[in-house]
């Protein structure tokens, strides 16, 4: 899988902080709970640090505040405009674990570089590789905006020239209702695609079905797309390679598919009845000669 950030540091802590920022970068739109989520704490336990990211505003109610990044510069803003900051102890085994984890989200960490090197942003600095473009938000804004000002005009066209052209105008209604729409669909399985992505990186353990840790992050974030789009169906198909006996091979492709649509349901607030578990075995491979991307989830959006 092509990384799509490269963080530079010019120590462990910094990088760290790259790693966040990259982070934000990449979904511009995450909240506090998002991060979170993304990085939880038990990435950082050796220093008892009870959070890895608080709200720069709660600086006077955090005893242990001079241990956050708090420069203007080293802040992490929010999708909602709020500021954050994250911790700066990062020992060298919580520091693993967060380079380890950040690859979920497609970052990868280059080797230290000299102080003189560093990036003007909190001694760190983001490179984007494969031709990979970070999101605009001002621009995404602009977009709604847009369309929601040429929504209210053809209304008031339409209400204008009700009683002369009443279909002419619906029409261009609809047509323009349906430019929306598009506009959300194509962003809904641009999101979905990623999230998949995701969640075959967090693999299951060879021969068994149940979750991982990482696996579990990832449908957390499956639950916050689906509950933006209520009346969207998935379907969930689970693959294995063609190694070892083919109808355990075809139990467990169900039984992973099932773990997902389980934890969507317990744990995501999701309605069973928009989640269909299928598993396909080793009946569908990608590419018969490469084991490692026959082994995989499917997530199939349902109309």
């Amino acid at each position: 899988m092509a990384s799509k950030v490269r963080v530079y540091g010019k120590a462990q802590n910094r990088t760290a902080l790259g790693i966040a920022h990259a982070y934000m970068v990449m979904y511009p739109q995450a909240t506090l709970e998002d991060l979170r989520k993304a990085f939880p704490n038990e990435l950082n336990p050796d220093k008892g640090v009870k959070e890895n990211f608080v709200y720069a505003e709660d600086k006077g109610t955090t005893a242990d505040w001079d241990g956050y990044f708090k420069a203007e510069e080293e802040l992490l803003t929010m999708g909602d405009g709020k500021k954050v900051s994250i911790v700066k102890m990062w020992t060298k085994p919580s520091f693993e674990r967060i380079v380890s984890h950040a690859k979920l989200y497609d970052i990868e960490i280059a080797s230290f570089e000299a102080a003189d090197k560093g990036g003007k942003k909190g001694g760190f600095r983001l490179e984007y590789l494969n031709g990979y473009v970070p999101p605009v938000v001002a621009k995404k804004k602009s977009l709604w905006w847009v369309w929601l000002l040429l929504l209210l005009l053809v209304g008031g066209v339409a209400a204008f020239f009700a009683l002369r052209k009443p279909q002419v105008v619906e029409v261009e209604k609809v047509v323009e209702v349906e430019k929306v729409v598009e506009v959300e669909k194509i962003v809904y399985v641009d999101r979905i695609e990623e999230i998949e992505k995701n969640f075959n990186a967090a693999q299951f353990v060879q021969g068994k079905a149940e979750l991982s840790e990482d696996a579990k992050f990832v449908l957390h974030d499956l639950a916050k797309e689906m509950q933006k789009f209520p009346e969207v169906k998935l379907q969930i198909v689970g693959h294995t390679s063609a190694e070892g006996d083919a109808e355990f091979n075809q139990k467990l492709s169900e039984a992973r598919a099932q773990a997902a649509v389980d934890f969507l349901v317990g744990h995501g607030g999701i309605a069973v009845e928009r989640l269909e578990a299928v598993g396909k075995g080793s009946s569908e491979p990608l590419d018969e000669n490469n084991p490692e991307v026959n082994r995989r989830t499917e997530f199939i959006i349902v109309e």
